[in-house]
């Protein structure tokens, strides 16, 4: 698997932000490649700071691209297929969450490293037939402020950053939910008043 992972890890910075975009898309899809994305983002951004929101963007965009597969198979294969891929309790709670919170909980886990749950919620939105464009937004949030807060905290501290993220994963992940919850809540905010619409004056 450490081969499988050195491989990946350098085809992808072979080729710049387009490997970030596969990467993400495999990870978000098909395959499951913890964390080797967040890597990359801090190794690329370290070599070149100035590229860091192109680096950022491209790993969330390809996260987009990758989980919109999976939302696809969840609206055509309902739940059926969920429970095929997932069971037990685990499901029993995403299911809680994602009806008690919704588009909530598919910010904070995308937001989130390993081991956290995030694929689940994804094919429960495809289940739900959550309208798309609104999964794509909370699915952006949650991505982008976990890319671009890697960025940052890469171009802050340079290959420190790794070690930074690995030692204090749990306070790093607190942070972004806040961020993710902050941001989460003024998307839905601006979904509500675009939906409103103008004040009519009587």
């Amino acid at each position: 698997m450490s081969r499988i992972v050195s491989w990946v890890q350098a085809f992808a910075s072979s080729l710049g932000g387009p490997g970030l975009f596969v990467v993400a898309f495999l990870d978000s899809s098909f395959l499951s490649l913890p964390e080797i994305n967040d890597v990359l983002v801090v190794l690329m951004v370290t070599r070149n700071e100035e590229l860091m929101p192109y680096y950022a963007a491209m790993a969330t965009l390809g996260s987009i691209t990758g989980c919109l597969v999976l939302y696809v198979l969840g609206r055509k294969g309902g739940e059926a297929i969920v429970r095929k891929r997932f069971s037990g309790p685990r499901l029993e709670t995403a299911m809680g969450l994602f009806q008690r919170f919704g588009v909530l909980a598919i910010i904070v886990p995308a937001l989130l490293p390993p081991p956290a749950p995030f694929k689940v919620f994804v094919l429960l939105s495809g289940v739900t037939k959550v309208p798309w464009p609104r999964f794509c937004g909370a699915v952006a949030v949650g991505r982008g402020v976990r890319y671009f807060g890697e960025g940052l905290l890469a171009v802050r501290y340079g290959d420190q950053a790794i070690e930074l993220l690995t030692a204090n994963g749990p306070l790093v992940s607190l942070v972004l939910a806040v961020l993710g919850l902050v941001g989460g809540g003024a998307y839905i905010l601006m979904r509500r008043r675009s939906t409103a619409g103008p004040a009519v004056d009587v």
